[in-house]
């Protein structure tokens, strides 16, 4: 795959101290979630800062698209139209007095003019589900509201590369996995990601690679199932295993399971005890998931499908559907780990609606698919509207 990002035996030094990069080498292929994981002082953050040029390698080089950063202020200033960086802290990087202007400050300060800054501003603002809220104080804001401002105002810079320090530091559960929620759905707009994170848990289901850091060096670096797997490497970065592989490797020790699975959710976890306790014969799945693409789905269609008679359960994934479904106020059931709740209610016999739209739609088509080849268990799938089956 074509790399986004080179990182080629990097090293940096802040003054007067010792490294805090020593040889760091890797790449980030374009369209890919990946997670720098370790403890406070690992070095993540200093590495994320390399990504846009905000600080310049010791020794070795960093390319994007192939080509090494340069210093020069031209040469920033498209850097940072390409790789946006969010920081743990939103208040560092919310400033005005209105969410428009934060938003807006990117595109105005590169030229651009008034007429087409309001149609970036209200697409970036749409695109992290806060519609409506230009006129807003940034400072007023909740958490994960500023935190989706922050992001707007990158996203109006229209980079390919999103870089976010600890995304969701100082927030409350349910707005940390909205944020995730949010980051998937860039992903498969075809944003590439790379986030600083010490929660295990959250990069061990969340990222398509990790790479795991001690000291300003890369202890590892591959797969999660791969890296969170190695106990005494996790242990020398000063990190736990995530709860679910303890939990399993326990059961493996004590002869329950044969260790060889790698359940990462609820969905995996139910299936491979079912499968060694219960064993069961298989039997064809009675209950069904709708898919419905809100964003082609007229406003009348979609509440229709809401109130589908035997329609049990209602899940809504992306801004967009969640917008929707806070304007009709409807109470969902799910709102993030959106899918696999669906399956799960399937295999018991219920039945779902995911409310999505864009890409996701076909993320959704994509995991029930695969589900379905790896479990052998065929759930019956139906797209609204029908023309985009």
């Amino acid at each position: 795959m074509t790399a986004v990002l080179e990182f080629d035996d990097v090293h940096f030094a802040y003054t007067n101290l010792p490294e805090a990069l020593r040889g760091i080498t890797f790449a980030v292929p374009k369209g890919r979630k990946v997670a720098l994981v370790g403890a406070n002082g690992a070095g993540k953050t200093t590495l994320l800062l390399m990504c846009n040029g905000m600080l310049k390698p010791t020794r070795g080089q960093v390319r994007l698209h192939g080509v090494p950063l340069a210093n020069t202020t031209r040469a920033l200033r498209e850097i940072r139209k390409k790789v946006g960086l969010v920081f743990q802290n939103s208040d560092m990087q919310l400033f005005a007095p209105t969410v428009y202007q934060d938003v807006a400050f990117g595109p105005l300060n590169l030229g651009v003019e008034h007429d087409a800054i309001r149609r970036i501003v209200a697409a970036s603002l749409t695109a992290v589900g806060l519609s409506g809220f230009e006129k807003r104080t940034p400072h007023q804001l909740s958490g994960g509201e500023k935190k989706r401002v922050a992001i707007a105002g990158i996203l109006a810079m229209e980079p390919d590369v999103l870089i976010f320090d600890e995304p969701t530091s100082s927030l409350d559960p349910a707005s940390a996995e909205e944020i995730m929620d949010l980051l998937d759905e860039l992903n498969h707009d075809g944003k590439t990601i790379i986030i600083s994170t010490h929660d295990v848990e959250m990069a061990y289901r969340w990222a398509h690679d990790v790479i795991l850091m001690k000291e300003g060096y890369i202890l590892c670096h591959g797969p999660p199932d791969e890296v969170f797997h190695n106990a005494d490497l996790l242990q020398e970065a000063r990190l736990k295993p995530p709860v679910i592989l303890e939990l399993f490797r326990e059961l493996s020790h004590r002869g329950m399971l044969d260790g060889s699975q790698s359940p990462k959710g609820i969905l995996e976890v139910t299936d491979i005890l079912e499968n060694t306790f219960m064993r069961t014969v298989s039997s064809p799945v009675e209950g069904s998931i709708s898919v419905c693409d809100v964003g082609i789905s007229p406003r009348g269609e979609i509440l229709q499908s809401v109130r589908e008679p035997g329609i049990g359960f209602v899940g809504a994934m992306g801004t967009k559907a969640k917008q929707i479904i806070e304007e009709e106020r409807i109470t969902p059931d799910f709102t993030y780990g959106v899918i696999d709740k669906c399956i799960l209610r399937a295999l018991v016999g219920g039945h779902s609606l995911i409310l999505t739209s864009g890409g996701m739609v076909d993320h959704v088509l994509q995991r029930i698919r695969a589900y379905g080849e790896e479990s052998g268990k065929t759930i019956p799938c139906l797209v609204l509207p029908p023309e985009k089956s």
